[in-house]
Protein backbone atom coordinates (compact mmCIF):
# COMPACT_ATOMS: atom_id res chain seq x y z
CA UNK A 1 0.00 0.00 0.00
CA UNK A 2 1.61 3.25 -0.89
CA UNK A 3 2.27 6.03 1.80
CA UNK A 4 0.99 9.30 1.38
CA UNK A 5 1.94 12.66 2.44
CA UNK A 6 1.40 16.17 2.21
CA UNK A 7 2.82 19.56 3.34
CA UNK A 8 0.00 22.23 4.24
CA UNK A 9 0.97 25.65 4.49
CA UNK A 10 -0.71 28.65 5.32
CA UNK A 11 -0.31 32.29 4.71
CA UNK A 12 0.28 34.08 8.65
CA UNK A 13 1.00 37.47 10.67
CA UNK A 14 -1.18 39.03 8.50
CA UNK A 15 -3.06 40.80 11.22
CA UNK A 16 -6.19 38.37 10.99
CA UNK A 17 -5.47 37.49 14.52
CA UNK A 18 -6.54 33.35 14.10
CA UNK A 19 -2.22 32.03 14.12
CA UNK A 20 -2.84 30.39 17.93
CA UNK A 21 -6.24 28.50 16.21
CA UNK A 22 -4.65 27.84 12.94
CA UNK A 23 -1.50 26.58 14.23
CA UNK A 24 -2.47 22.28 14.95
CA UNK A 25 -3.70 22.03 11.65
CA UNK A 26 -0.94 22.90 9.47
CA UNK A 27 2.71 22.22 8.95
CA UNK A 28 4.29 25.30 6.90
CA UNK A 29 3.70 28.87 8.17
CA UNK A 30 4.20 31.47 5.63
CA UNK A 31 4.71 34.86 7.74
CA UNK A 32 4.19 38.42 6.40
CA UNK A 33 7.45 40.46 6.55
CA UNK A 34 5.93 43.85 6.77
CA UNK A 35 5.77 44.87 3.43
CA UNK A 36 1.91 43.44 2.68
CA UNK A 37 0.82 43.35 6.04
CA UNK A 38 2.25 42.57 10.10
CA UNK A 39 5.10 43.78 11.93
CA UNK A 40 8.21 42.55 13.33
CA UNK A 41 5.93 41.92 16.65
CA UNK A 42 3.62 39.92 15.19
CA UNK A 43 6.46 38.26 13.15
CA UNK A 44 8.09 37.14 16.54
CA UNK A 45 4.48 35.90 18.03
CA UNK A 46 4.07 33.56 15.46
CA UNK A 47 7.41 32.29 15.13
CA UNK A 48 6.89 31.29 18.72
CA UNK A 49 4.21 29.81 18.30
CA UNK A 50 5.48 28.01 14.87
CA UNK A 51 8.00 26.75 17.38
CA UNK A 52 5.89 24.94 20.19
CA UNK A 53 3.72 23.60 17.23
CA UNK A 54 6.75 22.31 15.68
CA UNK A 55 5.62 23.75 12.27
CA UNK A 56 8.13 25.31 9.76
CA UNK A 57 9.18 28.49 9.41
CA UNK A 58 9.10 30.29 6.02
CA UNK A 59 9.46 33.99 4.96
CA UNK A 60 5.96 35.32 2.87
CA UNK A 61 7.85 38.33 0.95
CA UNK A 62 5.47 41.06 -1.27
CA UNK A 63 5.64 44.17 -3.11
CA UNK A 64 5.61 46.85 -0.54
CA UNK A 65 2.24 47.22 -0.82
CA UNK A 66 0.09 47.70 2.52
CA UNK A 67 -2.24 49.68 1.16
CA UNK A 68 -3.54 47.54 -1.28
CA UNK A 69 -2.41 44.00 0.62
CA UNK A 70 0.26 43.45 -2.13
CA UNK A 71 -2.37 42.05 -4.43
CA UNK A 72 -1.41 45.08 -6.68
CA UNK A 73 0.94 44.33 -9.83
CA UNK A 74 4.43 46.10 -10.13
CA UNK A 75 6.81 46.81 -12.57
CA UNK A 76 10.22 46.70 -10.73
CA UNK A 77 13.72 46.36 -11.86
CA UNK A 78 16.17 43.41 -11.29
CA UNK A 79 17.84 44.83 -8.55
CA UNK A 80 15.16 46.54 -6.77
CA UNK A 81 12.90 42.80 -6.71
CA UNK A 82 16.90 40.86 -5.69
CA UNK A 83 17.01 44.06 -2.94
CA UNK A 84 13.27 44.06 -1.86
CA UNK A 85 13.36 40.31 -1.28
CA UNK A 86 16.73 40.34 0.17
CA UNK A 87 15.51 43.33 2.83
CA UNK A 88 12.64 40.94 4.01
CA UNK A 89 14.50 37.57 4.44
CA UNK A 90 17.12 39.72 6.53
CA UNK A 91 14.31 40.81 8.60
CA UNK A 92 12.64 37.63 9.10
CA UNK A 93 16.18 36.08 9.82
CA UNK A 94 16.87 38.30 12.66
CA UNK A 95 13.53 37.44 14.71
CA UNK A 96 14.02 33.56 13.80
CA UNK A 97 17.65 34.04 15.09
CA UNK A 98 17.09 36.20 18.58
CA UNK A 99 13.63 33.15 18.85
CA UNK A 100 16.34 30.10 18.07
CA UNK A 101 14.36 29.14 15.54
CA UNK A 102 15.32 28.18 11.73
CA UNK A 103 14.30 29.49 8.49
CA UNK A 104 12.74 26.79 6.26
CA UNK A 105 10.94 28.18 3.18
CA UNK A 106 10.10 31.28 0.70
CA UNK A 107 6.91 31.47 -0.79
CA UNK A 108 5.77 35.11 -2.65
CA UNK A 109 2.81 36.41 -1.68
CA UNK A 110 0.01 37.91 -3.67
CA UNK A 111 0.78 39.94 -7.09
CA UNK A 112 4.32 39.06 -6.65
CA UNK A 113 3.74 35.05 -6.81
CA UNK A 114 0.83 35.82 -9.57
CA UNK A 115 3.22 37.67 -11.71
CA UNK A 116 5.96 35.17 -11.17
CA UNK A 117 4.09 32.23 -11.91
CA UNK A 118 4.14 33.35 -15.87
CA UNK A 119 7.03 36.02 -15.82
CA UNK A 120 10.60 34.06 -15.78
CA UNK A 121 12.55 37.19 -15.33
CA UNK A 122 10.90 37.91 -12.54
CA UNK A 123 10.48 34.17 -10.77
CA UNK A 124 14.97 34.00 -11.99
CA UNK A 125 15.23 37.62 -9.88
CA UNK A 126 13.35 36.15 -6.67
CA UNK A 127 15.18 32.69 -7.21
CA UNK A 128 18.50 34.79 -7.08
CA UNK A 129 17.87 36.99 -4.18
CA UNK A 130 16.62 33.24 -1.73
CA UNK A 131 20.21 31.61 -3.67
CA UNK A 132 22.04 34.52 -2.51
CA UNK A 133 20.54 34.93 0.74
CA UNK A 134 20.37 31.26 1.70
CA UNK A 135 20.89 28.45 -0.78
CA UNK A 136 19.37 25.56 1.96
CA UNK A 137 15.97 27.68 1.65
CA UNK A 138 13.27 26.16 -0.04
CA UNK A 139 11.08 27.65 -2.83
CA UNK A 140 7.53 27.15 -2.54
CA UNK A 141 5.86 28.08 -5.62
CA UNK A 142 2.65 27.16 -7.93
CA UNK A 143 3.17 23.57 -9.25
CA UNK A 144 4.35 23.14 -12.32
CA UNK A 145 4.97 26.82 -13.10
CA UNK A 146 7.60 28.61 -14.58
CA UNK A 147 8.53 30.59 -11.47
CA UNK A 148 9.46 26.83 -10.40
CA UNK A 149 11.19 26.02 -13.38
CA UNK A 150 13.47 28.92 -12.67
CA UNK A 151 14.47 28.24 -8.76
CA UNK A 152 15.62 24.89 -10.13
CA UNK A 153 17.47 26.08 -13.10
CA UNK A 154 19.70 27.50 -9.81
CA UNK A 155 19.52 24.29 -8.27
CA UNK A 156 17.41 25.29 -5.17
CA UNK A 157 15.18 22.92 -3.29
CA UNK A 158 11.77 23.44 -4.72
CA UNK A 159 7.67 22.66 -3.09
CA UNK A 160 5.19 22.13 -6.03
CA UNK A 161 2.09 24.01 -4.56
CA UNK A 162 -1.28 23.63 -5.02
CA UNK A 163 -4.72 25.18 -3.83
CA UNK A 164 -7.29 23.37 -2.35
CA UNK A 165 -9.62 26.80 -2.92
CA UNK A 166 -9.24 27.47 -6.42
CA UNK A 167 -10.19 26.62 -9.97
CA UNK A 168 -7.38 25.57 -12.30
CA UNK A 169 -7.29 26.74 -16.00
CA UNK A 170 -6.30 23.73 -18.68
CA UNK A 171 -2.63 25.43 -18.43
CA UNK A 172 -2.19 24.99 -14.65
CA UNK A 173 -2.71 27.98 -13.88
CA UNK A 174 -5.42 29.37 -11.26
CA UNK A 175 -8.03 31.01 -12.44
CA UNK A 176 -7.58 34.66 -12.13
CA UNK A 177 -9.84 36.49 -8.69
CA UNK A 178 -11.63 38.25 -11.18
CA UNK A 179 -13.25 35.88 -12.85
CA UNK A 180 -16.63 34.86 -10.75
CA UNK A 181 -15.46 31.17 -10.80
CA UNK A 182 -11.95 31.77 -9.21
CA UNK A 183 -12.37 30.30 -5.61
CA UNK A 184 -14.25 27.25 -4.36
CA UNK A 185 -16.39 27.79 -1.57
CA UNK A 186 -18.25 24.45 -1.51
CA UNK A 187 -16.05 22.73 1.20
CA UNK A 188 -17.31 19.11 0.02
CA UNK A 189 -15.42 20.43 -3.93
CA UNK A 190 -12.68 21.95 -2.17
CA UNK A 191 -11.55 18.85 0.40
CA UNK A 192 -11.91 16.22 -2.88
CA UNK A 193 -9.99 18.55 -4.66
CA UNK A 194 -7.40 18.27 -2.39
CA UNK A 195 -7.92 14.55 -1.99
CA UNK A 196 -6.92 14.37 -5.57
CA UNK A 197 -4.21 16.19 -5.62
CA UNK A 198 -2.11 14.04 -3.33
CA UNK A 199 -3.23 10.59 -4.26
CA UNK A 200 -3.22 11.16 -7.85
CA UNK A 201 -1.37 14.39 -8.62
CA UNK A 202 -4.70 15.44 -10.64
CA UNK A 203 -7.14 18.23 -10.88
CA UNK A 204 -10.29 19.03 -12.98
CA UNK A 205 -9.64 21.78 -14.56
CA UNK A 206 -12.81 24.66 -15.42
CA UNK A 207 -13.35 23.16 -18.84
CA UNK A 208 -13.70 19.66 -17.36
CA UNK A 209 -10.67 17.94 -17.92
CA UNK A 210 -8.18 16.43 -16.11
CA UNK A 211 -4.16 17.89 -15.82
CA UNK A 212 -1.21 16.29 -13.92
CA UNK A 213 0.07 18.55 -11.22
CA UNK A 214 2.09 17.86 -8.73
CA UNK A 215 1.72 18.33 -5.49
CA UNK A 216 4.09 18.88 -2.39
CA UNK A 217 2.53 21.28 -0.57
CA UNK A 218 -1.36 22.45 -0.68
CA UNK A 219 -1.82 26.05 0.58
CA UNK A 220 -4.50 27.39 2.83
CA UNK A 221 -5.51 31.11 3.40
CA UNK A 222 -5.36 32.67 6.82
CA UNK A 223 -7.13 35.57 5.95
CA UNK A 224 -10.21 33.48 4.42
CA UNK A 225 -13.65 33.72 6.68
CA UNK A 226 -13.41 30.14 7.57
CA UNK A 227 -9.72 29.89 7.33
CA UNK A 228 -9.37 28.13 11.20
CA UNK A 229 -12.42 25.71 10.15
CA UNK A 230 -11.62 24.50 6.89
CA UNK A 231 -8.31 23.53 8.16
CA UNK A 232 -9.87 21.52 10.86
CA UNK A 233 -12.04 19.72 7.63
CA UNK A 234 -8.59 19.35 5.21
CA UNK A 235 -6.27 17.97 7.98
CA UNK A 236 -9.15 16.03 9.63
CA UNK A 237 -9.84 14.38 5.62
CA UNK A 238 -6.45 14.27 5.21
CA UNK A 239 -6.31 11.69 8.28
CA UNK A 240 -9.32 9.54 6.96
CA UNK A 241 -7.71 9.60 3.89
CA UNK A 242 -4.26 7.80 5.86
CA UNK A 243 -2.71 10.72 4.34
CA UNK A 244 0.40 11.59 6.47
CA UNK A 245 0.34 15.69 7.11
CA UNK A 246 4.35 16.98 7.40
CA UNK A 247 6.72 19.40 6.98
CA UNK A 248 8.96 19.27 3.48
CA UNK A 249 12.69 18.10 4.69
Amino acid sequence: MKNYSIDINCDMAEGMGNEKELMPWISSANIACGYHAGNEELMKATIDLCLIHQVAIGAHPSFPDKENFGRTNMSLGREQIIQLITDQLQLIKKITDQSGAKLHHVKPHGALYNMAVKDAALANSIATAIKNFDSSLIFYGLSKSVMIREAENLQLKVAHEVFADRTYQSDGSLTPRTQPNALIENETEALAQAIQFVKENKVKTVTGGLINLRADTICLHGDGKHAVEFAQLIYSEMENEKVIVKTIL
